[in-house]
């Protein structure tokens, strides 16, 4: 499992007085504040957030040590991560995404599908983006616990009963 968890992401100034325009990936949005110090994903710098407003698609924030404009600017599109231990505890049937991402997924009889690549989700529930070895296209097969009934992070895979045809079967 990942030591640190993306909780977020830099979309841009937000005025002129070096706020940030920030997108959270939490499932309480507000909390991102809570697990800092939020570091970019290389390491190379580490914030401490405080959310100033509430805007459309997210918040607007101030990352301690960002003054300028020009500095929130050289910042968009950067993901934050949050170290693990900051995190809450799931319960059993919850996941991390990032706990997901890479996992091996093979059906009920033990046949290998592919590795997970992607989880998405587009508004109504999760999709594992699964992608075969040697496939240049992925399936997308909807994260329920009909479909998916078996999680194994120590095992490092996934279990999944797909309806007919999903796999080309």
């Amino acid at each position: 499992m990942a030591e640190r968890v993306c909780v977020g992401a830099i979309a841009g100034a937000f005025g002129v007085r070096g706020e940030v325009r920030l997108k959270s990936f939490c499932a309480v949005p507000e909390d991102i504040a809570s697990y800092g110090p939020l570091t970019l994903e290389d390491g190379s710098c580490s914030f401490t957030v405080k959310l100033t407003a509430s805007v459309k698609g997210g918040f607007a924030a101030r990352l301690e040590g960002i003054a300028t404009k020009e500095a929130a600017d050289a910042l968009r599109g950067r993901r934050l991560y949050a170290p693990r231990e900051a995190l809450p505890a799931l319960p059993d049937d919850e996941y991390y995404h990032a706990d997901l991402v890479g996992l091996e997924v093979c059906d009920t009889g033990g046949k290998p599908l592919g590795r997970v690549s992607a989880v998405l989700n587009h508004g109504a529930s999760d999709l594992l983006e699964i992608r075969a070895p040697g496939q240049s296209h992925t399936t997308l097969v909807p994260f329920t616990t009909e479909i998916v009934p078996t999680v194994d992070l120590e095992a490092g895979r996934i279990v999944i009963d797909p309806p007919d045809g999903l796999f080309g079967d």
